[in-house]
């Protein structure tokens, strides 16, 4: 796969964060988004800490605010299904901001917000100071099964070429005068799509025929080998040790 399929997310630089190897930074990721999930909702002070803690990591990344901002956006749905359960959810009814709310359901809608605010913003660090191509390299590293790891890559590597067999499949109905205005159209975008999926599947057929002609045999060859030393493993280890902590603490003072 080549290194030019950047993603959307990635934000190129030359900070601490960027330089260290993408395996770390994915086991940093997970465990604490893990030490966040056990945190007790209640334990409020503790999501704050979590909250700082990504703020200085974002500084170490030299990820702006702004930046991460208008990327959490992609978590609306939840936000709009936690704002609503406290009115769905029954039992104790308490006042907040001048209405009546489920006790339950008003702290199931902060649970909700907080932590997955919390990992959405730790993955939006991780994707900015990552590329795709160096993820995939740390999940394999990590002892990712290699089929799945083989699909992603694919998947990377044809969006772009899927994307532009579907712009221009739209050149060419529009080029013979058809607009997509109401319901009656749907059959003529329909046939596009099956079109689109049976060039697809084609596509798929002769990239498999030309990798088992230059002998592959299951698995892809390694050409980058990403590699992490002790004390690059150290540097990672600290949001997650600390995130492990903040929570441990939050567990004791709920006791």
């Amino acid at each position: 796969m080549g290194a030019g399929h950047a993603h959307d997310l990635y934000r190129p630089g030359d900070s601490p964060l960027h330089r260290l190897p993408p395996h770390c930074k994915v086991v940093a990721v997970v465990v604490f988004v893990f030490a966040v999930v056990a945190t007790p909702r209640e334990a409020y002070w503790a999501f704050g800490a979590y909250a700082l803690l990504l703020a200085v990591a974002a500084a170490v990344g030299r990820v702006p605010a702004g930046y991460v901002a208008r990327r959490v956006v992609v978590e609306i749905p939840f936000v709009v299904f936690a704002l609503a359960l406290p009115f769905l959810a029954t039992g104790p009814k308490t006042e907040f901001l001048g209405l009546t709310v489920s006790h339950s359901g008003l702290l199931g809608a902060w649970n909700i917000l907080a932590k997955g605010t919390l990992g959405v913003v730790a993955s939006i660090l991780l994707a900015a100071t990552t590329t795709v191509r160096d993820l995939l390299l740390g999940l394999e590293r990590l002892r990712m099964p290699q089929l799945l790891v083989q699909i992603m890559q694919f998947m990377v590597r044809y969006t772009t070429v899927i994307a532009g067999e579907m712009g221009r499949m739209r050149v060419a109905r529009e080029s013979r005068g058809f607009q997509a205005k109401d319901v009656r159209q749907l059959p003529v975008v329909a046939k596009s799509a099956g079109a689109l999926f049976i060039r697809s599947y084609e596509r798929g057929e002769r990239v498999h025929l030309a990798m088992l002609s230059r002998g592959y045999t299951g698995t892809m060859p390694v050409i980058v080998d990403v590699r992490a030393n002790r004390a690059q493993w150290g540097a990672a280890a600290v949001l997650p040790a600390v995130a492990a902590v903040v929570c441990a603490a939050a567990w004791a003072g709920a006791g």
